[in-house]
């Protein structure tokens, strides 16, 4: 078994989507290769989250990462650099959906405050908070973390993936409230504005983030996502 840190080996649904392109991986910690796929050890073993593959290796259960499912899946996948998040994090997850890829980092960190704010979402959420018990179900608003700040306290890392206009305002006012030391933001142009090129939204979000922030570097999620970057900050 090896950390992953080789160039992808790509099955055939990878390179029928990636058009060639080719990233190459770094070491990070709870992050596997299971066959040139990344995958996470499974915290619950038998427990799957979202119908993802398991493979069985060395008397631990693997889940394979499906970049197609999760952001950060496939910005690991297009050759994220730096990953913040290790088993000791305390990690605010904002916008956590039906815990895809919250259930992910669960198996990588230490604690992880799942904040969604639909009801809907929330319903298929709480049967996989109650298998991780390291993942904490909170009903909310990302832009209103005064309304939950009282169930958290200060967190290692935010990761937030929230489809609203003013994505770059809310990391940074979670941000003033939790003082993480590292954040990372998937910004969806089409939410911000469907007038102007995703280019030019994605520019004037970063231009906005760099008072707080240093940022470390910016994944195009093409071809896994359409108008999406993914963007690793670290507070200043």
């Amino acid at each position: 078994m090896e950390k992953f840190r080789k160039e992808k080996k790509f099955n055939k649904r990878d390179r029928d989507h990636d058009k060639g392109e080719r990233g190459s991986f770094g070491k990070f910690e709870g992050v596997y290769n299971i066959g040139g796929r990344i995958a996470t050890k499974n915290s619950t073993p038998g427990f799957r989250v979202y119908d993802e593959k398991v493979v069985n290796r060395d008397n631990s259960e693997f889940r394979i990462w499906d970049p197609f499912r999760s952001k950060l899946g496939a910005a690991i996948v297009k050759g994220l650099k730096s990953f913040p998040i290790s088993h000791k994090s305390r990690v605010l997850y904002l916008g956590a959906s039906s815990g895809t890829t919250s259930s992910h980092v669960a198996d990588i960190a230490e604690s992880v405050y799942c904040v969604e704010f639909s009801k809907r979402m929330m319903r298929e959420l709480l049967p996989v908070t109650l298998r991780k018990r390291n993942m904490i179900p909170i009903l909310g608003g990302a832009k209103h973390p005064e309304e939950y700040v009282h169930n958290i306290g200060n967190v290692d890392v935010i990761f937030q993936d929230v489809a609203q206009k003013n994505q770059a305002e809310i990391l940074i006012k979670n941000a003033e409230i939790f003082s993480p030391r590292y954040a990372i933001l998937s910004i969806k142009s089409r939410s911000i504005s469907a007038e102007k090129t995703p280019k030019q939204v994605f520019r004037e979000e970063i231009d906005k983030l760099r008072e707080k922030f240093e940022v470390l570097e910016i994944i195009d999620l093409q071809p896994y996502e359409k108008d999406h970057v993914l963007v690793n900050l670290k507070v200043k």
